[in-house]
């Protein structure tokens, strides 16, 4: 019987942190608020595509955005936010050889997980872009045409989304590469986009 009841409450502690771990305040379904939100438009200036495994760099002068963020109280921190749009311009690599970038995987949905002092941290799931030019490549997740998971986080001060992060890989890499970007190579895609109009807040407990 002793025995019994010590196993009766090592399994309901495990239950109990269990749960309380999978609904923690800054995680929890049902714990978000959106205010000023509706469709809004971003732009990120000098947004970089790095391959970690080369060091080379896709640097583009400019990246336009739009999606839209519904109004709301007790949200489900995911797919808080929807970004059905995304559009790179002059961007170039190593030498100054030029790319075209396609977005893929549309729309890619921001979640958010924790929340502290008026900036949300979270991911952008479904992310998926193509490079042509010279070279050519897809960048995908971990496998080749899956979706990648990029880092998220947005200030409400600054109505800033910082992309960053992530677990971008290149599938597919065909034309004149020459070693700087190749099969399997991870990359980090960092942007600042700043948000218009300036006025949706993100907020939980």
């Amino acid at each position: 019987m002793r025995k019994l009841t010590k196993s009766t409450i090592v399994v309901g502690a495990a239950l109990a942190a269990a749960v309380g771990f999978s609904t923690s305040p800054a995680s929890a379904a049902g714990t978000w608020t959106v205010t000023g939100g509706g469709s809004f438009t971003a732009v990120a200036t000098s947004p970089i595509l790095t391959d970690t495994n080369t060091g080379t760099q896709l640097k583009c002068t400019k990246s336009n955005a739009a999606g839209s963020a519904a109004n709301g109280t007790g949200l489900s921190g995911t797919a808080i936010a929807s970004i059905s749009s995304v559009t790179w311009t002059s961007c170039s690599g190593p030498a100054g050889i030029s790319f075209t970038v396609t977005a893929q995987g549309l729309p890619w949905k921001l979640n958010a997980a924790t929340y502290s002092a008026g900036v949300t941290t979270g991911t952008i799931t479904g992310v998926k872009a193509h490079i042509s030019g010279l070279c050519n490549a897809d960048f995908n997740g971990p496998t080749a045409g899956s979706t990648a998971t990029l880092t998220g986080k947005y200030t409400n001060s600054t109505h800033v989304l910082t992309v960053s992060g992530g677990n971008l890989k290149a599938y597919n890499v065909s034309g004149i590469c020459l070693g700087l970007i190749n099969n399997g190579d991870s990359a980090v895609y960092s942007a600042n986009y700043v948000l218009s109009p300036a006025t949706l807040q993100i907020t939980s407990p």
